[in-house]
């Protein structure tokens, strides 16, 4: 029971600490999605849940023996060709759910899968076009695959922070029936968020 304790603690450590140093490259990098003069008032960082690892769950990958390559709209109108590698089950407070993950379609060798998502607070504590996660596979001697969902980790797109950039949406299939009350939350700051809805 300690151990886990500690454990808990140590991963919370390091996600708060993850969240320091993107809110550092966010409020002084050229490259931060922020405008110039919104960081120039004053950045005060992004808003988060506080990190709960009840969200961090372990996912049966079952790998499409086809997987076909979709085109995933943008919040910019254009189409963004993503293959859809496979589905991945996972549990939380005890019931099943499902998402699937999307691969660069030039990479031969799948390490790591895109899982574009919205859930039950889509649009009001979260941004309404949904949030990202990057998970990365485990391949198993056995043929099996899994991977590791941490939603402390799901981010917000570029455009929750400025028009300027091109987001791929959620496809409808990756809509969550349950609150994903972990991860990044609304940002606060900048007149963009009033078109979150859109």
């Amino acid at each position: 029971m300690f151990g886990r304790s500690r454990q808990n603690r140590t991963y919370i450590r390091a996600i708060n600490e993850q969240r320091r140093q993107k809110d550092r490259f966010f409020a002084t990098s050229p490259q931060s999605p922020i405008p110039y003069d919104e960081r120039r008032e004053g950045f005060s960082g992004l808003a988060y849940y506080p990190p709960d690892p009840a969200f961090r769950v372990r996912a049966e990958v079952a790998p499409f023996a086809v997987p076909n390559i979709v085109q995933l709209a943008t919040s910019t109108g254009e189409m963004r060709p993503q293959t859809r590698y496979a589905e991945l089950h996972f549990q939380l407070s005890g019931r099943q759910y499902r998402l699937f993950g999307f691969a660069d379609p030039q990479e031969h060798h799948t390490h790591e899968l895109f899982v574009p998502f919205r859930d039950q607070t889509s649009g009001r504590e979260t941004y309404g076009a949904g949030r990202y996660l990057e998970v990365a596979l485990d391949h198993h001697a056995n043929g099996a695959h899994t991977a590791i969902i941490d939603f402390n980790l799901a981010y917000n797109p570029y455009c929750a922070y400025s028009p300027h950039y091109s987001c791929p949406t959620p496809p409808r299939e990756n809509t969550l029936s349950v609150a994903i009350a972990a991860g990044e939350r609304n940002y606060a700051g900048g007149s963009h968020r009033r078109h979150q809805h859109h």
